[in-house]
Formats: structure tokens, C-alpha cells, sequence
């Protein structure tokens, strides 16, 4: 029998948390612990924790194969709430808040010139001493630090710097190039703090995960590392979630039913969406889940349109499931190409035809293609967009399948899969 390896995963974002970034380690792991893999988990304590998002139903998800480890933490973030009066904390680069006051905007320079990188560097005193206490007592063969927030690469870099063990990198977006660095209002001596700090972690990791080929060259691109450093292993899907949805089926009937969750801000373009909707003469009904701005509601008002908020991730599964067709937006801004969102892989789980709005050769427009589930159009090709819907709705007048998806390809982004490689980096395979 192998000798069991034992890893140490520092995340700020572990349930109830919410959010693709948690279900990508939270899935991971739960495989992991089944391939002789004891797994470790350092985070915050939920209840001093500023969590954009909570969902309390992924508690029920971490296998009790796993220890989880809470620590205490001081939060300027939860300050925030109070001084502006908000009822939750903001997401990463002020998603959910549009035409900030005053007060907002000047806390957003305190952000930007003094909590560098990112205002959940408040943990990371508790986070390594805990850390520091553990890898003291027992011995483990891998550190894993994942971000954002990417102050929790710097718990990493000090561990590395003090303990001789293996320190894997998951960068789960860019770093000082995320597309919302730009709302930050960022003196050059910060810049400078936070590209050293990124250069840093990347210089002295054993090996980096990230998710895509596009963000692989951006980081390659920082400084003398190797290609091999730099491990490609993006977001995916949990077949079991789908398996445990089958008794949901699309009505054979009726209006096209098209489904989008997760998070839309003002960066996500959706006038070709609906300058197709205003042409087409097929009935839609619109089933949106997550945070959607108040001008993309008003916009799609007119269209049937049905907005339920955040929902726990097993109701993200079910409208998924529900749905005829489902809708995918890339945010238009600079190197937009190399971003994965994670709702892509579970709309690729559910095996519904996507509609795919973004630049058409970024990597998920690749995958797209490359799964043959769904069409990939750019950002001002409504007219294409309509013509899609009137063959789709025609197909499921006549009770046809929408679509044929490579079932071989999809596969190849399910958790289990994924899983193995990131075995193999601990192996040093």
C-alpha cells in the first residue's frame, strides 16, 4: 500500500462561503481524501469572516475525511459595512456596488494604498501562526495557498521562507492584471508593492496552478520561470451534482426556457442578447440566479424576465437542469480572453446547448467549440444570436434535441478528473 501523503490547503473561502473559487478546492478535495490524500484545511472563522456570498448548503458537502482548521481574523472589510451602511461586503473589485458616494469612494482608496494586496491581508497574522503550529507538530508533504484573495499567497511565501516543504501556487484569477484593478484609484509605490509581491510568489513557488492558458502566459510573462512551473488545471463540474438532478427535465413545451446564474456587472455586455430577443418571434422566458445589476434588469424587463438573487448551489444545479438553453457572458475588457468562469464548467455538466457571448478566440469560446455544446458569438452579432434562438425554439416545437454535445470532451472537465492532476503535483509526478 502507498505511504498516505498529507496536505495543508490555506483558504480564506471555505463553506459556507459561497462562490466558484470554494466549490473548485472544496470538490478537489473531497476526491483527493479518497486517493490515500489526508487533507488539511486552514481557513477563517466563518463568523468574523467579510464573505461576499454565504452558502450555508455546502457545509454539507465537506467530507468528514477532511479536518478543517478556523482561525480568527480582523476584517477592515466588515468596518466597511458598517460605515457605509451595507448589508453585505463587496465583491472582488466592487462587483456589486455601481455609482459609489463619497464616503465609498474614498474607502476605496484607503483599499487601494493601504491594505495591499487586498483587504483580507487582516488574516494572515492568525492564519500563519496557526499554520506555523501545525507544520511544527506534524508533517506534511505539500502547502497549497489558493487565492484570490491573494494576500493568502503571502501566508505561502512565509511558510516557504521558514519550512523546507513543497509550496504549490493556485493562482484562480490574474494578480496585479485582474480587469478591476483599474477601479482602484492606486498610487505607484503601491503598483510597485503589489507587482513585487507577485513576483515574489511566483519566483518562489514549487509549482503554480492556473486556470487557463492565457493567464498561464500573463504569469509567464513576469519574470525568468519555466514552463514547466506554470500547471494548467482549470475549474470544472461535479458529475455527482448532475447525477443527483436527473429527475429534472426541460417541459417538452412552451416557451424557450434560458437560464443564466452567477454574477452580472456592468462589464458584461447584453445588448447583442437583446437587440435577439426584440427580432425573434419565439416565446423566451428568462430564469436569471445570482447578483444582476439594476440596468440589466430594466433592460431584459420586457422579455418574461424571472430574477430570484443568489441562490445555494444545489438551486444554481436545478435552474441549470430546468433550463432549454443557457446563457454565458465574457466581460468585454482588456485580456478578456484568458477568463474561465466557473459557471461554464457546470453549464458543460448539464449538457444544455449554451449560448456563448464574448471574444470568439478566447479559451472559453475554445472549449465551447471544442465540446461542441453550443454556439460562440462576439459582442455584436445579435443577428446570429437570433437566428439561434428560432432554430432552438423550432426544435423543441418539433420535440427534438436542441443539441448533440461530445460527451468525451465535457468529461475531461468533471472534478474527479481534474483531481489527478493535482495528485500528481503532490507526488512530484
Amino acid at each position: 500500500m502507498k505511504e498516505e501523503k498529507h496536505i495543508l490547503l490555506i483558504a480564506y473561502y471555505w463553506p459556507p462561503s459561497g462562490g466558484a473559487g470554494v466549490q473548485r478546492w472544496l470538490k478537489m478535495l473531497n476526491y483527493l481524501s479518497e486517493e490515500n490524500i489526508r487533507c488539511t484545511v486552514l481557513t477563517v472563522d466563518p463568523i468574523k469572516a467579510s464573505y461576499p456570498i454565504r452558502d450555508e448548503s455546502l457545509l454539507s458537502e465537506v467530507s468528514p475525511n477532511i479536518r478543517v482548521i478556523k482561525t480568527h481574523t480582523r476584517e477592515p472589510l466588515n468596518a466597511y459595512k458598517k460605515l457605509t451602511n451595507s448589508k453585505e461586503s463587496p465583491y472582488a473589485g466592487f462587483a456589486n456596488e455601481s455609482n459609489p458616494s463619497v464616503v465609498k469612494k474614498i474607502a476605496r482608496w484607503v483599499r487601494a494604498n493601504f491594505f495591499i494586496p487586498d483587504a483580507r491581508i487582516g488574516w494572515n497574522k492568525f492564519a500563519y501562526k496557526k499554520a506555523k503550529e501545525l507544520l511544527d507538530t506534524e508533517h506534511f508533504d505539500a502547502v497549497i495557498t489558493t487565492s484570490p484573495p491573494h494576500s493568502t499567497q503571502l501566508i505561502g511565501l512565509k511558510i516557504k521562507r521558514n519550512f523546507s516543504i513543497k509550496w504549490i501556487v493556485d493562482l484562480r484569477d490574474p494578480w496585479t492584471d485582474i480587469y478591476y484593478s483599474d477601479l482602484f484609484p492606486q498610487s505607484r509605490w503601491a503598483k510597485r508593492k503589489d507587482k513585487n509581491y507577485e513576483k515574489l510568489v511566483l519566483e518562489n513557488a514549487d509549482d503554480v496552478i492556473v486556470v487557463s492558458q492565457s493567464i498561464k502566459e500573463l504569469f509567464l510573462s513576469k519574470g525568468n520561470f519555466s514552463d514547466k512551473k506554470i500547471c494548467i488545471i482549470p475549474n470544472g463540474f461535479d458529475h455527482k451534482d448532475f447525477s443527483s438532478s436527473e429527475t429534472l427535465r426541460t417541459q417538452k413545451t412552451g416557451s424557450l426556457r434560458i437560464a443564466y446564474t452567477g454574477t452580472m456587472s456592468e462589464q458584461y455586455p447584453i445588448d447583442a442578447f437583446i437587440n435577439a430577443l426584440t427580432v425573434i418571434k419565439s416565446d423566451v422566458d428568462l430564469h436569471f440566479a445570482g447578483k444582476i445589476t439594476q440596468s440589466a434588469q430594466d433592460k431584459l424587463k420586457p422579455f418574461n424576465l424571472n430574477v430570484k438573487g443568489f441562490v445555494p448551489h444545489n438551486e444554481s444545479i436545478a435552474e441549470l437542469q430546468h433550463a432549454d438553453v443557457l446563457l454565458l457572458i465574457i466581460p468585454q475588457i482588456e485580456n478578456n480572453e484568458g477568463i474561465l468562469t466557473g459557471k461554464l464548467f457546470e453549464y458543460l455538466g448539464s449538457k444544455k446547448p449554451i449560448i456563448f457571448i464574448g471574444p470568439p478566440n478566447g479559451d472559453a469560446a475554445k472549449i465551447v467549440n471544442k465540446c461542441e455544446c453550443g454556439r460562440v458569438f462576439d459582442y455584436d452579432e445579435g443577428d446570429k444570436i437570433a437566428q439561434y434562438l428560432e432554430e432552438l425554439s423550432m426544435l423543441k416545437s418539433k420535440n427534438q434535441a436542441l443539441h448533440s454535445p461530445n460527451n468525451e470532451e465535457i468529461m475531461n472537465f468533471s472534478r474527479k478528473n481534474l483531481a489527478f492532476s493535482v495528485k500528481k503535483l503532490i507526488e512530484g509526478k
